[in-house]
């Protein structure tokens, strides 16, 4: 079975930094583009990083410059480096297979004071 395993969350104080990683299994990972998105409260999903097979990795205008996506294929993990948090990326992020049919549980990160 696809299987992927968000965790990392938790709460990081503004301009602090935090590291969320997704393991995932059931699936050849390396052949697969994996995405971040989230969802913050009361509002819609949207679509916060993605890194290709290739290692080109894509961003939310938001985010740019503060996360960093990464995969390490020999562990089947990719990971999101968030540096210079600021509250309104607090939100409960989910790890997503290309084609989006696959999806984390979800890890919670709150960024306050």
């Amino acid at each position: 079975d696809v299987q992927l395993q968000a965790s990392g969350g938790g709460l990081v104080q503004p301009g602090g930094s935090l590291r969320v990683s997704c393991v995932a299994s059931g699936f050849t990972f390396s052949t697969y583009a994996i995405m971040w998105l989230r969802q913050a409260p009361g509002k819609g999903l949207e679509s916060v990083s993605r890194i290709n097979e290739d290692g080109e990795e894509y961003y939310l205008d938001s985010v740019k410059g503060r996360f960093t996506i990464s995969r390490d294929n020999a562990k089947n993990t990719v990971y999101l480096q968030m540096n210079s948090p600021n509250p309104e990326d607090t939100a409960l992020y989910y790890c997503v297979r290309e084609g989006m049919h696959y999806w984390g549980q979800g890890t919670l990160v709150t960024v306050s004071s």
